[in-house]
């Protein structure tokens, strides 16, 4: 009974006699505190240590997680910044080589003048934009937006051109670039991309003779019955030899 009701042994309960703990009423008193104040605390679950446990593992394991991501996210954020280190200080190089190298295309196809690029300012250069600047022989240096049609074709031709220079591509198409030159600037144009067929395979799509005349190989489309397409092709290389 006293270990079921009160939790004590015999001999705990002599201990017990040999202190004051007060009148018999105070210690009723204090007894039905005590069981209040038990019962007010609910069942007890008998699985709670298992659970802590449980709920400690889970809480250490996802903060060992959580360390290894704030870690990985520093790291990350390390190379990207040392990538973009690295590709301002490769922008700022090959656009000085490109800047060079657009003055050079652009006096071969105008025939003289002075063709450069800027940066437009920005805090971040990868930010940047590029600003075409050019003079064509006898006029004052500007932005290639405020030339002439014919001018502005043949300031981005050189652009192109200047990249193809530096860069080249198996492979190009091009259509109809060359529509708002003039027969002298057409010239201009059809030598270069000759000289640029050592390393480049170009087709382009063009109604000009002289760009026709640089070509190796013509196709062309042309209707002899209404309604009806046909292909027809020369070899002005073979043309040549013969």
């Amino acid at each position: 009974y006293l270990w079921e009701e009160y939790d004590l042994t015999p001999g705990q309960c002599k201990e017990l006699r040999r202190e004051d703990l007060g009148s018999m009423t105070t210690l009723k008193k204090r007894l039905a505190d005590l069981r209040r104040e038990i019962k007010s605390l609910g069942s007890v679950n008998v699985s709670a240590i298992e659970q802590y446990k449980e709920v400690a593992e889970r809480y250490e394991f996802l903060s060992a997680q959580h360390e290894d991501l704030v870690k990985s996210a520093a790291d990350l954020g390390k190379i990207i910044e040392q990538l973009d280190d690295s590709m301002r200080v490769q922008f700022r190089e090959q656009f000085e080589r490109m800047r060079k190298e657009y003055d050079v295309t652009f006096r071969d196809l105008f025939g003289g003048g002075k063709g450069t690029l800027e940066l437009v300012e920005d805090e971040d250069i990868l930010e940047a934009g590029i600003r075409v600047i050019a003079q064509p022989p006898g006029k004052k240096l500007q932005n290639m937006m405020q030339l002439s049609g014919g001018e502005k074709s043949l300031a981005a031709i050189a652009l192109l051109f200047a990249i193809q220079n530096l860069k080249p591509s198996p492979f190009c198409l091009l259509d109809e670039i060359e529509s708002a030159l003039d027969e002298a600037n057409v010239d201009r144009f059809a030598k270069y991309l000759h000289k640029l067929t050592k390393h480049t395979q170009f087709i382009i799509i063009t109604h000009r003779r002289g760009s026709m005349a640089s070509c190796d190989r013509l196709y062309g489309i042309t209707m002899q019955e209404k309604g009806v397409s046909a292909l027809v092709s020369v070899d002005l290389v073979e043309s040549e030899l013969t």
